[in-house]
């Protein structure tokens, strides 16, 4: 069944006029230039981070960063939580500018492409094709960067619930060439996208819920929805998995990832930066297809935790620009809620998995066995 959208609080007749207020507070950042106003945006989070009004979810950052990186040290630990909030306030300071600064004409000074040839081709092979990304680096410009390449790009995005303002953003990222579908009834409106051969994005690192299919995450399992999993193996789609990574300041250019490949849109072989100013690379971390799941003992189980080794990947490579703010490991499976031995039948499909190590493993039942022993602090996590 569908699942409603949530209903804005504020009353029909008053919502144009808070749209209106909204967006010409979004604006004001937009009076600067964008190192202005991200530098601004950076200081605010350093502050932000550590006060009172977010006691509770700087702490939640700091333990999932341990738990992800036992072996760093807690000075390190912290920093890096402070730097995932100044991504999250930078990238909403982005976000405001990328329909001015991410145009067909100017895209390639803010984003260049690397690793790309493999997700290239089979996105010009012209079969269903699902992007997932996480919400780490700028999960925005994935959509922007294969519109931008000249291929109509589907995203599922979740609905404001101020419907004026949700219908502007629909207007700015659309006439990118970006359509936005919604989340709720998506898997409804996306078989006929696929089956046209249009690519679909999805951020798929959300929380699964405890009917979520469990993977391994940074060593520890996670829900993750069967829903993604399910409709590329019913499309038979190719699965890229990506994301555009913020540069530092004194990182070099991206080495162009295309330009042995015609992708039909006259940008290949001229990307690269003309403006230090918000500059992304966007990379494929990993490209596969039918052609890998279909010979898995539990075709979905080998699809999902893949994809989420790659969102693990991605969040390696920069762990500072992920939301370490979120509760990634909050449902947790029914083992555990019942203090139960490792499942047999886990354990066997987590062995099936080509890239299983027996240290891997060895950590995911012993960590698995911890939870289950602590138990989990529902009233914490859901907060």
């Amino acid at each position: 069944m569908k699942k409603p959208a949530r209903k804005s609080k504020i009353p029909r007749p008053l919502q144009s006029a808070a749209a209106f207020a909204m967006r010409g507070a979004l604006s004001v950042p937009l009076l600067v230039k964008v190192d202005q106003a991200t530098t601004v945006a950076r200081s605010a989070a350093r502050v932000f981070a550590t006060s009172r009004v977010n006691r509770k979810k700087f702490p939640r950052a700091l333990k999932n960063l341990s738990d992800a990186f036992p072996e760093w040290a807690p000075d390190r630990v912290r920093e890096t939580a402070i730097r995932a909030y100044e991504h999250l306030f930078q990238l909403g300071v982005e976000i405001l500018y990328a329909p001015r600064l991410i145009t067909e004409d100017g895209f390639s000074r803010h984003l260049g492409l690397t690793n790309l040839r493999e997700g290239a081709r089979r996105i010009i092979q012209g079969g269903p094709t699902v992007l997932i990304s996480g919400h780490v680096g700028n999960w925005e410009l994935i959509g922007y960067a294969v519109s931008m390449l000249g291929f109509p790009m589907h995203a599922v995005y979740r609905p404001l619930d101020l419907k004026p303002l949700d219908d502007w953003i629909r207007y700015t990222r659309e006439r990118q060439g970006l359509t936005l579908v919604s989340k709720f009834g998506a898997m409804r409106e996306l078989p006929p996208v696929l089956q046209a051969g249009h690519p679909i994005g999805l951020v798929a690192d959300q929380n699964g819920g405890d009917r979520g299919v469990f993977v391994p995450f940074f060593g520890r399992l996670t829900s993750t929805y069967k829903s993604i999993g399910l409709l590329a193996m019913k499309a038979r789609a190719s699965i890229i998995c990506g994301f555009a990574r913020r540069l530092r300041s004194d990182e070099p250019d991206p080495e162009v990832g295309l330009r042995s490949v015609d992708v039909g849109s006259g940008h290949a072989g001229g990307l690269g930066f003309g403006s230090p100013s918000m500059r992304y690379a966007a990379e494929v971390v990993d490209a596969f297809g039918p052609e890998d799941w279909e010979g898995q003992p539990d075709p979905l189980f080998y699809l999902t935790a893949r994809y989420r080794r790659a969102i693990e990947t991605m969040v390696r490579r920069a762990p500072e620009q992920y939301l370490w703010m979120h509760r990634i490991w909050r449902s947790r499976p029914r083992h555990e809620v019942e203090k139960r031995p490792f499942p047999a039948a886990l354990r066997a499909k987590l062995e099936s998995l080509p890239w299983m190590t027996a240290e891997d493993l060895a950590r995911i039942m012993d960590r698995s066995d911890r939870d289950a022993r602590e138990g989990i602090d529902y009233t914490a996590t859901r907060a």
